[in-house]
């Protein structure tokens, strides 16, 4: 009966997280194949020069593929996934922060603010992160309601 009950427990924890994962894939700016950030390699932003990834060294974290320039990257990756993983789950921080919406991005134009990546739509002869320099503090405080409400 304790065998049964422990097999029960698994089994739901494991459903429970493959449901989690499911909504969190969901929701994040996915190319093919589940790739973040169009192959870039999130840690490579935290030195001053976003550089793309190669599938050699890739993690598929909660879901979600992330490729990186070096094996340190990959491993500075798995010991803080959260430190690196882009805000908003890799959309345009101002769109998220000025009206809620989910816009592609320029995995180019970006921000670290505070530690977090957040990155920019930058085409078409606009680029929304001078527009979020303006009026960051709000926009910021805005997005982070707006992404928490995208999993209700």
């Amino acid at each position: 009966m304790r065998y049964l009950l422990l097999v029960f427990t698994v089994l739901i924890a494991l459903s429970a997280s493959a449901q989690s994962e499911a909504l969190r894939t969901k929701h994040f700016n996915l190319g093919k194949n589940g790739l973040a950030i169009e192959g870039y390699d999130p840690v490579s932003y935290f030195e001053g020069k976003p550089a793309t990834g190669s599938a050699k060294y890739s993690i598929r974290h909660q879901g979600v593929l992330y490729y990186f320039t070096t094996a340190a990257h990959l491993e500075a990756f798995k010991k803080d996934p959260a430190k690196y993983e882009p805000q908003y789950g890799g959309w345009c921080a101002f769109a998220m922060g000025d009206y809620g919406e989910k816009v592609s991005v320029d995995p180019e134009t970006y921000k670290i603010l505070e530690g977090k990546l957040y990155l920019f739509y930058n085409a078409f002869f606009t680029n929304t992160l001078p527009k979020w320099n303006k009026n960051e503090q709000n926009l910021k405080k805005a997005g982070d309601i707006n992404w928490k409400n995208t999993f209700k």
